[in-house]
């Protein structure tokens, strides 16, 4: 993934200058961003603040102007771009940045293109668009003075329901799943799913947080430092003593 050439295409209208820097380093996990380029009418006020962050990250500003009030040309623009970027085939992904569920179309023909489509917008942005993304971002994690908004995980439940069910798809025939397997199926149900939605930095921090799944380490190989983790089902009391009645009898 870290090779993947990709294009980041930013509906400034929708997205905050505040987090570029943050949103590239973001980015940079993925792969590399090849193409950047930021749409919007760039001779309004509102972008003003866009304005040093686009010599700073070299980024493209595709002026867009508005012609009739209440239509956004903007999402019309990126649109027919983003098209144009995927049949010139130099690309592997997408990065799609913007809150706006108009993008939703887009990221699926992309999708059914072949590219790995990636979306970054605040947790306000509607659920169609998410979906659409093999993964999405939201921006308020990538904030470094700003704590995740916790309400993401009120329903506990859906998350338990959601790493049990990923744990029991990874699972060997002993229970143990590897973590980045795991990880990878939450992602394809729910292509939101951050640990730092939950407020902790990495999946393996969240997971050994929860009481009803272990973890454990194992080197990757004899005597190596990098160790591979593998998490389960944690067993209750009385499913111990069943299991080990069955060996028993």
């Amino acid at each position: 993934m870290e090779g993947q050439k990709l294009a980041v295409l930013i509906d400034a209208d929708n997205a905050q200058a505040s987090v570029a820097h943050e949103l590239f380093v973001e980015i940079a996990r993925y792969g590399i961003a090849t193409v950047r380029r930021a749409y919007g009418d760039w001779t309004t006020p509102n972008l003003a603040s866009w304005k040093p962050t686009l010599l700073d990250l070299a980024i493209q500003p595709i002026q867009q102007f508005r012609y009739t009030s209440g239509k956004n040309a903007t999402d019309s623009a990126l649109i027919i771009d983003a098209m144009d970027l995927l049949h010139g085939g130099n690309l592997d992904g997408f990065c799609i940045v913007s809150s706006d569920s108009d993008f939703t179309r887009l990221a699926t023909r992309l999708r059914e293109a072949g590219r790995t489509v990636y979306g970054f917008g605040e947790q306000k942005t509607p659920k169609p668009f998410v979906a659409a993304c093999d993964k999405f971002v939201y921006t308020e994690i990538l904030r470094p003075d700003q704590t995740p908004d916790t309400t993401l995980d009120k329903d506990a439940g859906s998350l338990k329901s959601m790493l049990l069910a990923a744990v029991d798809s990874a699972a060997r025939e002993d229970g143990w799943a590897s973590l980045a397997a795991v990880g990878s199926l939450v992602v394809k149900s729910e292509p939101s799913f951050d640990a730092r939605n939950y407020g902790y930095r990495k999946l393996g921090d969240l997971v050994k947080a929860k009481n009803y799944l272990e973890v454990k380490s194992v080197p990757m190989s004899e005597g190596a430092l990098a160790q591979a983790i593998y998490v389960r089902r944690r067993e209750s009391s009385e499913g111990r003593v069943k299991q080990a009645t069955t060996r028993a009898g």
